[in-house]
Parts: structure tokens; C-alpha cells; sequence
């Protein structure tokens, strides 16, 4: 049966999203909202939401080598032994510069910002820079949808209820002005929502 989701499910989403794997956030929300979701619709429901967590998909340190214990070939040795730490060489020299950039699997850009490993989202970023920081309860999202367009005209903010709307109704189009359109009708509907609740709060008094 198809789970609807609530404006406070996603609000929780949007929320607990960053830093954790698709079977914690499932795991959190089933035991937030006792329900028995499975990890494929939650992950489903990420991608409608254009919610990221955020996580390094690069080798981390720890993480058991997928080739552990093999032994490499004489002809393998012979094409790696070059590019090979040598005794004496110093790791760092192979760490990324600053200002490289990184794309994670579902196709947001990165930006190391600072020594030795910070990565910020580079649309946030450029963002933040001309405009400032973005608050506590906002997006920023793509106006056309194509995550590597990041001119700040095709970057809109958009408060988490703003965010649910559109998405409820349809409103995120790959065309960048019927999406800016689609904002400023969300934003009416979240002033109506919001006018219906201040109604209904006044009328328990």
C-alpha cells in the first residue's frame, strides 16, 4: 500500500537526512512515526524530495579493501610500481588541493574549502558567498534541475514547508521559470496553510 506522506514526515526527512546511510534514516523514521517502511521507499521519497545525505563515497579509512589479500600479479607490480610510495615519501602529497571538486552518486558537486578535509556542497557555497548564510529550515535548490548549473539565477531558496508543496503538487519543473513560478505558488499555499492553522488555533481559545 502506497505511503502518504505528512508535512511533518518530511519535515523529519529533510531534517535527519544528512551524515546517515538509507537504513538509519529508515530505521529513524519507522521508529519515529511506528510505521514499517522499507528502505527502497524511503530512498525513493529522498530522491522526489531532491534530498542528499551528504556522505563521502570515497575509500574511508577502516573500510576493508574489496582486493585485501589478493596478491598482485608480476605484470600488475611492473605497470603500479611507479606510481608507488616510495620509502621516505610523504601521503599528503596526494591529497586533493584546495578548491578541487568531487561529484557524490547522486550527482551533487563538492568543493574542498578548507585544509585538510572539508567539503562543503559547491551550489551551497557559491551561494552563501554572494548572498549569505542560508538558514536553519531552507533549501537551496536548482531551478532547472540540472545540478551542475550553478549560476546564481537558476539557485533558489525555499523554506522546508515551500519545499513540501512543490513537491506535493508538481510544482519542481525542468524549466527554470516555471519552477520560479511554482515557488511563488507555493509560497501563497504556505501562506494559506499557515492562515488556516492561526484560524484554527484562535477559534481554541
Amino acid at each position: 500500500m502506497k505511503y502518504n506522506y505528512s508535512e511533518e514526515n518530511v519535515k523529519f526527512l529533510i531534517e535527519n537526512v544528512k551524515g546517515i546511510s538509507h537504513k538509519e534514516l529508515t530505521r529513524r523514521f519507522n521508529e519515529r512515526f511506528n510505521t514499517n517502511l522499507s528502505e527502497s521507499a524511503i530512498a525513493n521519497m529522498k530522491r522526489k524530495l531532491k534530498l542528499t545525505n551528504g556522505i563521502d563515497t570515497k575509500f574511508k579509512k577502516g573500510q576493508t579493501s574489496w582486493n585485501k589479500g589478493k596478491k598482485m600479479s608480476p605484470e600488475q607490480y611492473e605497470k603500479c610500481k611507479k606510481t608507488m610510495f616510495q620509502k621516505g615519501n610523504n601521503a599528503a602529497r596526494n591529497e586533493r588541493e584546495l578548491f578541487d571538486e568531487r561529484v557524490d552518486v547522486e550527482g551533487y558537486t563538492y568543493i574542498k574549502v578548507k585544509q585538510p578535509n572539508k567539503w562543503v556542497l559547491k551550489h551551497r557555497w557559491i551561494y552563501e558567498k554572494e548572498k549569505g548564510e542560508i538558514p536553519k529550515g531552507y533549501n537551496l535548490i536548482f531551478a532547472d534541475g540540472n545540478k551542475q548549473n550553478f549560476d546564481l539565477d537558476n539557485l533558489i531558496l525555499v523554506s522546508n514547508a515551500e519545499l513540501f508543496i512543490m513537491n506535493q503538487k508538481g510544482l519542481y519543473k525542468r524549466d527554470k521559470d516555471l519552477t520560479k513560478v511554482g515557488v511563488t505558488v507555493a509560497k501563497v499555499f504556505d501562506k494559506i496553510n499557515k492562515r488556516k492553522k492561526d484560524i484554527k488555533n484562535e477559534g481554541k481559545h
